[in-house]
């Protein structure tokens, strides 16, 4: 039985955790001072924006989309360890 992941989703899995590493976490240190600035406001932190933005021009938006037009046209067994990344 194989139990390794395909090249594209070995690819992925190293795009989205750079991603992770350069980009999200160190953001939710501004999210929090945002929120705790901001205790009344519905709007979502402008570094949401950002980060989706950021994770579109590198092609990690609507991952979990399997219709290739709209999302990143994964099957479930390639979405599955992303989805777990980005739990953390």
């Amino acid at each position: 039985m194989e139990f390794e992941y395909d090249q594209r989703t070995q690819e992925l899995i190293g795009q989205l955790t750079d991603f992770m590493e350069s980009h999200v976490y160190p953001a939710e240190a501004v999210h929090k001072q945002w929120v705790l600035d901001n205790p009344t406001s519905w709007d979502a932190p402008p570094v949401i924006e950002e980060l989706k933005a950021e994770a579109r021009r590198r092609g990690l938006w609507n991952l979990f989309l399997p219709d290739k037009e709209h999302g990143a046209g994964l099957t479930n067994l390639q979405y599955a360890p992303l989805a777990e990344i980005t739990g953390r």
